[in-house]
């Protein structure tokens, strides 16, 4: 079923206010289907209150053109909408976009809704996500390998950014054809062993416990080094990575967050998660700066525009990925600001 076919303008001459425009139109109808389901209630005069528009009017402002997508996020602290949003099951339906190189060392490998990455190394690859299930991992993530020349053979980690189905779904898959380690944080381990977060009967099941990572932590595979930097909130596991990306000789310093929406507000423990994800955003924007970081991924297409980008690349042309260390900033901004106003609009 082609889903929300009208949204994305692959146009090659399309102007940037166009593509952000329609990356909105994208994430209003694709965003997380899971944000509408477990969101609070707010009150008109909650949304209303100084505080909350306050902190929404500085990620408008953060925001500007570009990441408008990005602003999805403040609609937590809005009161809900009437509209139907999409299910699951019917944003896992869409069509997946072409696999893509978006780098040297980095291809997508992922759906319209939810992303997978690859980052190729001297000795193998690592593999960001594992999306919904074995089908998706068969069918999109290996099989978009291969058309992009990639062996998958050669998967020799993967990196669980959190521990929703989501992402571990196809895990199960990816082990039992080509054995690679399995990454995840103690604290999403432990939901996946556990009690799960969320329960959707077309997910896969979550992988055994494998190799745990903490902050700090370093993922050496061949030539290339991940840094495995802990962005709590989406769940208090989160994992979100650094690493280098290469465009012929120019060198890149890249960040994929790990977990973005606010998906848990029904949660006991919200005010916790939500502290530790303004927090995080603060972090990170700090560490952007210092680390020149000047291209922002994500794990779901709808935050980072993956595939609109990937389908704008031309050979010799500046790459839509690299936005440049402002804007990651501003991105993470943007993001940082919704949190605020979700806190406040929470507090009332």
């Amino acid at each position: 079923m082609r889903l929300f076919r009208s949204w994305i303008n692959n146009n090659d001459n399309a102007t940037d206010n166009e593509v952000a425009s329609s990356g909105r139109r994208y994430f209003l109808a694709a965003g997380c289907a899971c944000c509408a389901t477990y969101a609070l209630n707010i009150s008109p005069a909650a949304a209303q209150s100084p505080d909350v528009q306050r902190h929404l009017a500085a990620a408008r402002t953060a925001a500007g053109s570009d990441l408008k997508q990005l602003l999805k996020l403040g609609d937590v602290a809005l009161p809900a909408s009437a509209k139907k949003r999409p299910s699951i099951e019917e944003l896992m339906a869409q069509p997946a976009p072409p696999p893509g190189q978006a780098f040297d060392n980095l291809y997508f490998v992922g759906g319209k809704w939810v992303s997978a990455w690859a980052i190729t190394t001297s000795d193998g690859i690592i593999l960001i996500d594992a999306m919904n299930n074995a089908d998706d991992a068969e069918h999109v993530i290996v099989a978009g390998m291969r058309k992009l020349g990639l062996d998958p053979t050669q998967i020799k980690m993967v990196v669980i950014t959190h521990g929703h189905g989501d992402h571990y779904g196809g895990a199960n898959y990816l082990v039992e054809h080509f054995h690679p380690k399995i990454i995840a944080s103690e604290a999403d381990w432990t939901m996946m062993e556990t009690k799960l977060e969320f329960e959707v009967p077309s997910w896969g099941r979550p992988p055994k416990r494998d190799m745990v990572v903490e902050d700090g932590a370093k993922l050496t595979l061949g030539d290339t080094t991940v840094d495995i930097v802990m962005t709590p909130g989406h769940t208090m596991g989160t994992i979100s990575v650094a690493f280098d990306v290469k465009s012929g000789s120019k060198s890149h310093r890249a960040f994929l967050w790990g977990g973005t929406s606010f998906n848990f507000g029904k949660q006991p423990n919200r005010m916790e998660r939500l502290q530790a994800y303004i927090d995080a955003t603060a972090r990170v924007r700090d560490m952007a700066g210092k680390q020149n970081i000047d291209v922002f991924l994500s794990n779901h297409s709808g935050m980072d525009l993956a595939d609109i980008k990937l389908a704008q690349m031309k050979k010799g042309e500046p790459n839509p990925f690299v936005m440049g260390v402002d804007t990651t900033q501003r991105a993470l901004t943007v993001m940082h600001e919704c949190a605020l106003a979700t806190k406040a609009a929470w507090s009332v």
